[in-house]
């Protein structure tokens, strides 16, 4: 078991940023620059202000980037995680009233489990540490922790894959391959689904996930959206609805790894929510985003997510898909947009890219 590493000095800071490519797309014209590199295993990010983004390292570590000048600093007060396979530091994302909203693989006596937390950032040190809700999907299988966040007025949603275990997608009974719906404090709301029911867990909103890695709102029209990795093929784009049922794995458009074979029945169900839109073959969608921002007016409403198999930023408007940045050949990890409207992009090998008007 791996530990939290531990960081507390100034990281060095890098070169000033670069343009890396440029283009138009979909009647905008845009410019790539790199704001960030050298980070290690980027797995989410959020803007605390105007300057500063947060960077959350898989392994542990979190790190502040200067937006102005690209400069590194180091992040203290994090917990201990689970960094195996796909464990470790998971996403974070800026709350109200000063509040960073965290998911992490959390060590407990059976292996890790997904846990949602807050903490508030004092200079470089996060404090006033909570865990929320330690959930009930502990395993020592290293897969399948999902975990995003979206925060909805007074409610915070996080997402949970199924573990590795397939048996967990169809069980409301814990909350593995959910997507979980609390208060801002971790209590639990009183609409929720399952409150007051033998159906399932008063925290579950919605069931039947494999593995939801992207969720974002849609404040126009109203819109809770997910992306999650099917198996071989099958990744799904959702609207996530109150107490719906997603159906994995009864209902899967993937194959087994193993062989030509179908996971579950490929086909619409009574009872089972269908999803918007099917990747097949598998992009390995890693991160959502609802576009909203005022840099590009022509994307307005339309989903982009990060893909990691496939190695591109993923754009969908209505019916139509497009695959930008291939060439860069990294897998994209993370998507977030500051409030200029401009598109962050963290990628695996440690780099975050800035998606700005030419």
């Amino acid at each position: 078991m791996r530990s939290l590493i531990f960081l507390s000095a100034f990281i060095t800071s890098i070169a000033s940023a670069e343009i890396v490519a440029s283009g138009t797309h979909q009647g905008e014209a845009y410019e790539v620059e790199k704001v960030a590199s050298g980070l290690s295993l980027p797995w989410a990010m959020t803007i605390v202000d105007s300057d500063t983004l947060f960077v959350n390292g898989r392994l542990g570590e979190s790190t502040l980037i200067d937006l102005t000048d690209d400069s590194q600093q180091s992040v203290s007060g994090l917990p201990e995680v689970w960094a195996q396979g796909q464990g470790g530091l998971l996403d974070v994302l800026q709350g109200p009233e000063g509040w960073l909203y965290f998911t992490y693989s959390k060590p407990v006596d059976n292996g890790a489990a997904t846990t949602l937390a807050r903490a508030q950032l004092d200079g470089s040190q996060l404090v006033s540490w909570q865990d929320l809700l330690v959930t009930d999907s502990a395993s020592s299988k290293g897969q399948h922790f999902g975990s995003r966040i979206e925060i909805v007025g007074e409610h915070v949603y996080f997402t949970i894959g199924d573990r590795g275990d397939r048996d967990n997608g169809q069980n409301s009974g814990n909350h593995a391959a959910t997507i979980i719906r609390l208060n801002l404090d971790g209590s639990v709301p009183e609409d929720n689904p399952f409150v007051g029911t033998p159906a399932g867990r008063d925290e579950i909103y919605s069931w039947g996930h494999r593995n939801p890695q992207g969720i974002d709102y849609d404040p126009v029209t109203n819109t809770l959206w997910s992306i999650e990795h099917g198996p071989r093929g099958g990744d799904e784009i959702n609207i996530i609805e109150a107490g719906e049922n997603y159906g994995w794995p009864l209902i899967s458009w993937g194959k087994e790894y193993w062989g030509p074979f179908n996971v579950g029945e490929p086909e619409s169900r009574p009872g089972y929510k269908d999803p918007e839109k099917i990747y097949v073959p598998s992009i390995a969608p890693s991160s959502l985003v609802v576009y909203r921002g005022e840099a590009f007016p022509n994307w307005q409403g339309t989903l982009f997510a990060s893909a990691l198999v496939q190695q591109h930023l993923n754009h969908v408007d209505g019916e139509d898909e497009y695959r930008l940045f291939e060439d860069f050949n990294e897998r994209m990890r993370a998507l977030t947009v500051d409030d200029q409207g401009r598109l962050l992009i963290a990628t695996d090998s440690g780099n975050i890219y800035r998606v700005q008007p030419r």
